[in-house]
Protein backbone atom coordinates (compact mmCIF):
# COMPACT_ATOMS: atom_id res chain seq x y z
CA UNK A 1 0.00 0.00 0.00
CA UNK A 2 0.89 3.66 -0.75
CA UNK A 3 0.11 6.70 0.91
CA UNK A 4 -2.72 7.79 2.24
CA UNK A 5 -3.78 3.57 1.97
CA UNK A 6 -4.16 3.95 -1.91
CA UNK A 7 -4.00 0.73 -3.30
CA UNK A 8 -1.63 1.48 -6.65
CA UNK A 9 -1.72 -2.18 -8.19
CA UNK A 10 -5.47 -2.14 -8.15
CA UNK A 11 -5.50 1.58 -9.93
CA UNK A 12 -2.96 -0.03 -12.85
CA UNK A 13 -5.59 -3.17 -12.86
CA UNK A 14 -8.27 -0.79 -13.36
CA UNK A 15 -6.36 1.09 -15.97
CA UNK A 16 -5.51 -2.06 -17.79
CA UNK A 17 -8.80 -3.54 -17.82
CA UNK A 18 -10.22 -0.44 -19.41
CA UNK A 19 -9.89 -1.34 -23.11
CA UNK A 20 -8.67 -4.70 -24.66
CA UNK A 21 -5.87 -2.50 -26.64
CA UNK A 22 -4.03 -1.47 -23.53
CA UNK A 23 -0.62 -2.79 -23.29
CA UNK A 24 0.80 -1.62 -19.93
CA UNK A 25 0.31 0.69 -17.07
CA UNK A 26 2.63 2.65 -14.71
CA UNK A 27 1.86 4.87 -11.61
CA UNK A 28 5.66 7.04 -11.78
CA UNK A 29 6.71 9.46 -9.30
CA UNK A 30 7.93 12.81 -10.11
CA UNK A 31 11.77 11.82 -10.27
CA UNK A 32 10.48 9.05 -12.40
CA UNK A 33 10.74 5.90 -10.20
CA UNK A 34 7.90 3.49 -11.23
CA UNK A 35 5.60 3.37 -7.93
CA UNK A 36 3.44 0.21 -9.60
CA UNK A 37 3.06 -1.00 -12.86
CA UNK A 38 1.89 -3.95 -14.67
CA UNK A 39 1.81 -5.23 -18.32
CA UNK A 40 -1.74 -6.52 -20.17
CA UNK A 41 -2.02 -10.16 -19.31
CA UNK A 42 -0.81 -12.20 -22.82
CA UNK A 43 1.29 -9.27 -24.14
CA UNK A 44 5.20 -8.82 -24.38
CA UNK A 45 6.81 -5.48 -23.40
CA UNK A 46 8.39 -3.64 -26.75
CA UNK A 47 11.08 -2.23 -24.11
CA UNK A 48 13.89 -4.24 -21.39
CA UNK A 49 12.79 -3.51 -18.08
CA UNK A 50 16.27 -1.44 -17.98
CA UNK A 51 14.53 0.61 -21.01
CA UNK A 52 11.37 0.74 -19.56
CA UNK A 53 12.64 2.50 -16.13
CA UNK A 54 14.85 4.80 -18.60
CA UNK A 55 11.90 6.12 -20.18
CA UNK A 56 9.85 6.64 -17.14
CA UNK A 57 12.54 8.93 -16.14
CA UNK A 58 12.59 10.98 -19.04
CA UNK A 59 8.68 11.59 -18.71
CA UNK A 60 9.10 12.62 -15.47
CA UNK A 61 11.95 15.12 -16.71
CA UNK A 62 9.60 16.53 -19.56
CA UNK A 63 6.62 17.24 -16.87
CA UNK A 64 9.17 19.39 -15.28
CA UNK A 65 10.79 20.98 -18.45
CA UNK A 66 6.69 21.52 -19.41
CA UNK A 67 6.08 23.55 -16.48
CA UNK A 68 7.94 26.35 -17.38
CA UNK A 69 5.05 26.83 -20.10
CA UNK A 70 2.40 26.90 -17.54
CA UNK A 71 1.59 30.25 -16.94
CA UNK A 72 1.50 31.03 -20.54
CA UNK A 73 0.00 28.30 -21.87
CA UNK A 74 -1.85 26.55 -18.70
CA UNK A 75 -1.35 23.07 -17.52
CA UNK A 76 -0.77 19.84 -19.66
CA UNK A 77 -3.84 17.83 -19.68
CA UNK A 78 -2.39 14.57 -21.55
CA UNK A 79 0.46 13.81 -23.98
CA UNK A 80 -0.47 11.64 -26.50
CA UNK A 81 2.56 10.05 -28.76
CA UNK A 82 1.09 7.67 -31.72
CA UNK A 83 4.39 5.70 -32.69
CA UNK A 84 4.90 2.92 -35.14
CA UNK A 85 4.36 -0.26 -32.82
CA UNK A 86 2.32 1.94 -29.93
CA UNK A 87 0.71 4.35 -28.52
CA UNK A 88 2.24 5.92 -25.45
CA UNK A 89 -0.51 8.19 -23.31
CA UNK A 90 0.96 10.48 -20.24
CA UNK A 91 -1.82 11.89 -18.00
CA UNK A 92 -0.27 14.12 -14.72
CA UNK A 93 -2.18 14.08 -11.73
CA UNK A 94 -1.22 16.26 -8.51
CA UNK A 95 1.92 14.20 -7.26
CA UNK A 96 2.37 11.33 -9.85
CA UNK A 97 2.47 10.32 -13.17
CA UNK A 98 0.10 7.87 -15.22
CA UNK A 99 2.14 6.31 -18.58
CA UNK A 100 -0.07 3.86 -20.27
CA UNK A 101 0.57 2.17 -23.71
CA UNK A 102 -1.96 0.67 -26.13
CA UNK A 103 -2.00 -0.77 -29.57
CA UNK A 104 -1.53 1.84 -31.77
CA UNK A 105 -4.26 3.42 -34.52
CA UNK A 106 -6.44 3.22 -31.93
CA UNK A 107 -9.17 5.55 -32.69
CA UNK A 108 -8.72 9.05 -31.13
CA UNK A 109 -12.27 9.59 -29.87
CA UNK A 110 -12.13 6.02 -27.53
CA UNK A 111 -8.51 7.76 -26.34
CA UNK A 112 -10.12 10.88 -25.30
CA UNK A 113 -12.74 8.92 -23.55
CA UNK A 114 -9.70 6.26 -21.81
CA UNK A 115 -7.84 9.40 -21.09
CA UNK A 116 -11.11 10.74 -18.93
CA UNK A 117 -12.23 7.90 -17.35
CA UNK A 118 -8.31 7.45 -16.18
CA UNK A 119 -8.36 10.99 -15.09
CA UNK A 120 -11.19 10.00 -12.92
CA UNK A 121 -9.62 6.82 -11.67
CA UNK A 122 -6.46 8.51 -10.85
CA UNK A 123 -7.79 11.97 -9.21
CA UNK A 124 -6.20 11.13 -5.89
CA UNK A 125 -3.04 10.47 -6.60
Amino acid sequence: MAKNNIDLLKIVEDIIDLDPKMRFAAIINAKGNIREAIMKSGKTSLKTQKEEEHFCQQVAQRRAMRKEFNKSLGKVRYVHVEREKVTQMVVYTKRNIVYFTMEPETPIDKKIRLITKIKKITKDL
